[in-house]
């Protein structure tokens, strides 16, 4: 079992910054890959960002490549999405996932947090 509560949105200016963290509980977190996936309203939930068990490989969507940056301290059981050079078109629900495969597919993922609400202004 594994719950997830995401935290860090909020309204930021274009060009600015954010970090997201995703708060773990539960006694495999270390021997699962995590995710972020965003949805904006009106539209279907993206593949964000995705990260190893032990954070050796991460994967981004290319509309994020080279802006975010995920991470995660397995010692305190949570993962971060380190967000920069933020665009109007990041505004969305960020949500974590968990599971047993490293993939950008929904699909591939057991636990899900509630999300948190990215709003990025001009």
């Amino acid at each position: 079992q594994v719950q997830l509560v995401e935290s860090g949105g909020g309204l930021v200016q274009a060009g600015g910054s954010l970090r997201l963290s995703c708060a773990a509980s539960g006694r495999t977190f270390t021997s699962i890959a995590m995710g972020w996936f965003r949805q904006a309203p009106g539209s279907e939930r993206e593949f964000v960002a995705a990260i190893t068990r032990f954070g050796s490989s991460r994967s981004y969507a290319d509309s994020v490549k080279g802006r975010f940056t995920i991470s995660r301290d397995n010692a305190k059981n949570t993962v971060y999405l380190q967000m920069n050079s933020l665009k109007l078109e990041d505004t969305a629900v960020y949500f974590c996932a968990a599971g047993d495969i490293y993939t950008k597919y929904r699909s591939g993922y057991d636990y899900w947090g509630q999300g948190t609400q990215v709003t990025v202004s001009s």
